[in-house]
């Protein structure tokens, strides 16, 4: 799980970025109060990312500093293998969200988010639709192999206060990022239990050669 917690330098705006990096942030933070408490198959890495925002204009070098760092530090390392799938979340924290679905994210991840969601009856914060990319921290895994989700609300660029003084703490709320974290502990429990099913390679979709096991249903029992 990771998200960014820098704030875009802004020229002539007093940019506080309440919900553009501080409500994922702070959500990470209470996701790890809570995983503490339970146990798993999988491990978990809660990452925190500077350098999101561009320093002077986004470009393919002017951004995500910190997960491309990242990235190819795991790479150097020899584990970036390891990683099994990453859950980004971005803007999780404004009132009426529209979570709509990620077009770079791997598809078979960003369904089982908003199969979770659905399942949990958030089908209004997360409509079905057609998938919008956007340029986020998921990019650099995205490009390594690594399968990985974009969880960001889109009422911020929908209702213009994207990068504006009006992303302050005002627009903000606790029933957002309380929904946001029942989504992704349920896709968590769904990514561990498949774990324990069969084997997440990195480079294929689980989901495979068993697309009747879709996120709603359960795996069938052993024999």
């Amino acid at each position: 799980m990771a998200a960014h917690y820098d704030t875009a330098r802004i020229p002539g705006v007093a940019f506080v970025g309440a919900n553009d990096g501080g409500s994922s942030a702070a959500e990470l933070l209470e996701l790890a109060r809570v995983l503490r408490k339970r146990t798993h198959s999988l491990t978990y890495w809660l990452v925190f990312f500077d350098g999101e925002e561009a320093i002077e204009h986004w470009s393919a070098t002017d951004s995500l500093y910190g997960s491309r760092h990242f990235v190819e530090t795991l790479r150097a390392s020899g584990k970036l293998s390891e990683v099994r799938a990453v859950l980004l979340l971005d803007m999780v924290a404004g009132g009426s969200p529209q979570f709509q679905p990620e077009g770079n994210s791997t598809p078979w991840l960003r369904e089982l988010v908003f199969s979770s969601a659905h399942r949990l009856d958030y089908r209004d914060a997360f409509p079905s639709g057609r998938a919008l990319p956007v340029g986020d921290d998921h990019v650099p895994f995205l490009a390594a192999g690594v399968p990985a989700v974009d969880i960001i609300d889109f009422a911020p660029f929908l209702r213009g206060y994207h990068h504006t003084a009006q992303d302050t703490i005002g627009r903000c709320g606790p029933d957002t990022m309380g929904m946001v974290g029942r989504v992704v502990l349920a896709t968590l429990a769904q990514l561990d239990l498949r774990s324990r099913v069969w084997e997440i390679s990195p480079k294929t979709d689980p989901l495979g050669a068993n697309r009747n096991l879709l996120p709603h249903h359960r795996p069938p029992s052993p024999t």
